[in-house]
């Protein structure tokens, strides 16, 4: 599994009108500005929601994108299984990532693959398969396929295709992405997003244009070619 900046939206750290006429302004009295309050989500002890219908509803409800990657994607999705994945600290908004310019890979779309983003603070991946497809072969790569599991921290992935037997602990859905708290990174202020203090998929299968993490250990690692992916 080898998503996405790390850094805040940039829209968070906007300052708020002073409230103060500027020089030569006619004076008058500006409104007040709007009270803040916040609401305390609902929170579910344990729900078990299915991967591809969430995945499915982000696209859908998501608001004008940002670039999910703090770089340029080659534009070629590459697959990620696993038998298990638990993690902690989760969150997951719309995106949308860029490729580089007159990238051969673009398409009619300008470069632009509106995708998922799922965050996650601290994840294990058991056996763990990548592959990407070269034309007619494909680059295979496995890892924690022994005793020792595959691990990540601030593990980020944009994806456009996630399914798989998933259930979360304390979900919240329906935060604005700019707001969430729970995992290492947020999303642009408008945009539907979700969150969970922890995520437990089954049989994950993602299709990704791009993954980051701060520290990914691959225990057994194994790299070949082969005619078939994951």
């Amino acid at each position: 599994m080898a998503s996405s900046s790390d850094v805040s939206s940039s829209a968070d750290s906007t300052p708020e009108p002073s409230g103060v006429p500027e020089s030569g302004s006619t004076g008058e009295t500006p409104a007040s500005p709007a009270r803040r309050g916040r609401v305390r989500p609902r929170r579910a002890a344990v729900m078990a929601v299915p991967a591809t219908v969430i995945a499915a509803g982000l696209m859908i409800l998501t608001a004008q994108g940002a670039l999910g990657v703090q770089f340029a994607i080659s534009g070629m999705p590459f697959t990620v299984t696993a038998t298990n994945l638990d993690g902690e600290g989760f969150a997951q908004f719309g995106g949308l990532d860029q490729m580089a310019e007159g990238s051969p890979n673009e398409g009619d779309t300008g470069g632009q693959v509106l995708v998922v983003v799922s965050a996650i603070k601290k994840a294990t991946l058991e056996k763990l398969c990548q592959s990407v497809d070269l034309g007619g072969t494909n680059l295979l790569i496995r890892a924690g396929e022994g005793k020792d599991k595959v691990s990540a921290v601030n593990l980020t992935t944009d994806s456009t295709e996630l399914s798989g037997n998933a259930s979360f602990d304390n979900i919240e859905i329906g935060n604005d992405a700019s707001t969430l708290d729970k995992s290492h990174t947020r999303g642009p202020k408008g945009v539907f997003s979700q969150q969970a203090d922890t995520v437990h998929i089954g049989n994950l299968r993602q299709t990704n244009y791009a993954t980051t993490a701060a520290v990914f250990k691959l225990p057994g690692l194994k790299l070949s070619f082969s005619d078939k992916g994951c």
